[in-house]
C-alpha cells in the first residue's frame, strides 16, 4: 500500500481543517494505525496468505461495511497489480472458489465480518478441516479485526469532520 497514512486519506482528513488539526494532536495514534495496516494487509512474510488475497479479503470487509472509499482503494490495488483472484475476493457476490481452503477463508471473513456474535469454536474448525494452517487463521483474523476496525476509525473521522 502507499507509504501515506491510508485511513486518514481514505477519510478525506485535510491537515488545513480543524479535524486535520485534532488528528494532528493523536499523530501517533494514527501513525500507529498506519504501521497496524501495513503489518497486516502488507507484511514482510505473508504467511499462507498472500499480499493479493489480504486486498482482496480487505476490499470485501470495507465493502460489507458499505465503506466504499476503503473498498476501492484495496481494489485500485488490486488492479494495479493484476491480482485476478484478489478481485474476485473483493467482491461480496463471489463465495465459492475452487479452492476449499478460500472459499473457507471466505465464509470465516463474512462470517465475523457481518455476525461476530455468531463466531464458534466449530468456525476455525472449519478453516482447520479446509487445510488453513494455525498460523493463517491468526493471521487471518488479524486482518479481519483490523480492517473492520479501520472501517469505523474511518466512520468516526468523517463524523467528527461534519460536526467540526
Amino acid at each position: 500500500m502507499a507509504a501515506e497514512n491510508m485511513t486518514l486519506h481514505v477519510a478525506g482528513v485535510d491537515d488545513a481543517t480543524k479535524l486535520g488539526a485534532l488528528v494532528g494532536a493523536r499523530a501517533q495514534c494514527f501513525a500507529l494505525t498506519e504501521a497496524t495496516a501495513q503489518a497486516v494487509v502488507n507484511p514482510t512474510n505473508p504467511g499462507g496468505i498472500p499480499h493479493e488475497l489480504r486486498a482482496g479479503f480487505a476490499c470485501r470487509i470495507a465493502r460489507l461495511n458499505g465503506e466504499t472509499a476503503l473498498a476501492d482503494h484495496f481494489m485500485q490495488w488490486l488492479l494495479n497489480r493484476g491480482a485476478d483472484e484478489g478481485s474476485r475476493i473483493g467482491d461480496p457476490s463471489y463465495s465459492q472458489s475452487a479452492d476449499p481452503r478460500l472459499t473457507a477463508m471466505i465464509r470465516h471473513v463474512d462470517l465475523v465480518t457481518l455476525m461476530p456474535k455468531d463466531a464458534k469454536k466449530l468456525d476455525i474448525a472449519r478453516l482447520r478441516d479446509a487445510g488453513v494452517g494455525e498460523g493463517d487463521i491468526v493471521r487471518l483474523a488479524e486482518l479481519i479485526a483490523f480492517t473492520n476496525y479501520q472501517v469505523r476509525v474511518i466512520a468516526g473521522l468523517r463524523l467528527v469532520g461534519k460536526i467540526l
